[in-house]
């Protein structure tokens, strides 16, 4: 895994520096409330979705799109995402300046996606700032201390 993640760092470097805001996820949250172009993209795996949760946008008419960064449980980086994520979004209405919200466990995988997705000219990718779970509490638990969930904001079983 540590060898692809070094290899799209220095392919995404070799493009254009690019620099991805990293955004508290209350203000995530407001973001997507106000404006109806922006998007909250989760790129964690399928079993994440399924056993940890997604965040629940019904509250405010939206739902999030769910494109995987890397492979599950080869951890390999898609080589396809940034194609398959301009398809989703498309399909979804997005546009290169609608705001990309990209969300994983803790912040790392969402912001290589963004940075994938701004080097593929999408001018507004941003981080949400320690994703769905955080980092790990003094019990080595996630949910607790940051992210989406130690927010309380809404989200779902898978």
């Amino acid at each position: 895994m540590f060898s692809a993640v070094c290899e799209w760092r220095t392919k995404v470097q070799s493009l254009e520096v690019v620099h991805i805001e990293d955004v508290p996820v209350e203000e995530v949250w407001a973001h997507l409330a106000k404006d109806a172009s922006s998007v909250l993209i989760d790129v964690r795996t399928r079993a994440e979705w399924t056993f940890v949760g997604l965040p629940d946008l019904n509250e405010i008419g939206k739902r999030v799109l769910t494109v995987e960064w890397q492979t599950c449980p080869e951890s390999k980086i898609d080589a396809g995402f940034s194609e398959r994520m301009t398809k989703a979004l498309d399909a979804a209405g997005a546009t290169k300046d609608s705001e990309l919200f990209f969300i994983c466990r803790s912040g790392a995988r969402s912001r290589m996606a963004a940075e994938a997705m701004a080097s593929a000219g999408y001018r507004r990718c941003r981080n949400v700032a320690d994703g769905f779970e955080g980092p790990l509490d003094a019990d080595r638990h996630r949910g607790q201390v940051a992210g989406w969930k130690a927010a309380g904001l809404a989200w779902v079983q898978g």
